[in-house]
């Protein structure tokens, strides 16, 4: 299945990666090991998301957890950008835009999930493809997309050009960012596995145009009454921040070992290995 990215990047990414290419020659690279998250608190500002009915918004959930998160991965020396801090609504071609000049090595995308039917409940995580999984996960996308409704430098889906970059570009990330979104729902499904919704495959505008593995994280319903009043919780919240912390740790991990990074850098030692604090799941 093909993943896509606008146009413009994609040009620009073929363009740069066959420039150094070329400089290089037969230089050995050294690969860069894991350093760099970005999170994607979505929603904000004049847009709610999702809305629980007790009055849980599903843009201040998500940014509370994405704070969460980063403050955790801070304390183990990896570097974390947020595409927003505070209640304010990002533009789609902003948060490509925060991504990519932070050259991160994974994007984490965290929201909460809405229904008609209030008995639904669960986590879910998603990876970028033009075609959803099922007739939920196009349901999911819609919704998550309605946000940035007329947002620009989207690419055309049945322009082949589009279509052949985009495989250039993103190939390997593909299976990468399917890899961080199964070890994202193990570790957020552990507590309550009955109601896991699974990893599925939708096309999300937001993770369109960011060059790196990436993933959608839908952390729970707050339409469902028992899921509301849990989530507004700070254990609950905290409980799914050590949970996604343990998922991108190991994921760094398997990140550095497919490229022969070690874990030692220059001027000191820095190790991913996580605690069972981290793991969050009980």
């Amino acid at each position: 299945m093909n993943r896509i990215r606008p146009i413009g990047l994609l040009a620009m990414a073929v363009v740069a990666a066959c420039a150094v290419g070329s400089a290089a020659g037969d230089e050995p690279q050294l690969q860069e090991r894991f350093d760099t998250i970005v999170l994607d608190a979505g929603h904000g500002g004049e847009d709610d998301g999702a809305r629980g009915a007790r009055g849980l918004l599903e843009k201040e959930l998500v940014l509370d957890v994405g704070k969460r998160v980063a403050a955790r991965l801070r304390k183990r020396d990896l570097r974390v950008v947020m595409t927003r801090n505070d209640d304010r609504f990002v533009p789609l071609e902003e948060r490509f835009a925060i991504a990519n000049d932070a050259r991160g090595d994974l994007f984490v995308s965290i929201h909460a999930n809405a229904t008609d039917d209030a008995s639904v409940r669960g986590v879910e995580t998603f990876f970028l493809a033009v075609d959803a999984s099922d007739e939920d996960a196009r349901r999911v996308a819609l919704r998550e997309n309605e946000a940035f409704a007329g947002a620009t430098g989207l690419p055309d889906l049945n322009d082949p050009l589009s279509a052949i970059l985009g495989d250039l570009i993103v190939s390997d990330y593909m299976n990468e960012s399917n890899e961080f979104a199964r070890l994202a729902q193990r570790g957020l499904a552990s507590r309550d596995p009955q109601h896991s919704r699974g990893v599925k495959q939708a096309p999300f505008v937001v993770l369109q145009g960011v060059q790196m593995p990436s993933s959608l994280v839908e952390i729970g319903f707050v339409t469902n009454a028992e899921e509301e009043k849990r989530l507004r919780t700070s254990r609950a919240r905290d409980r799914i921040a050590k949970a996604l912390v343990a998922a991108v740790l190991e994921f760094g991990e398997q990140f550095d070992a497919r490229r022969g990074v070690g874990q030692q850098l220059p001027g000191g030692s820095r190790s991913y290995a996580h605690t069972r604090e981290d793991e969050g799941a009980k």
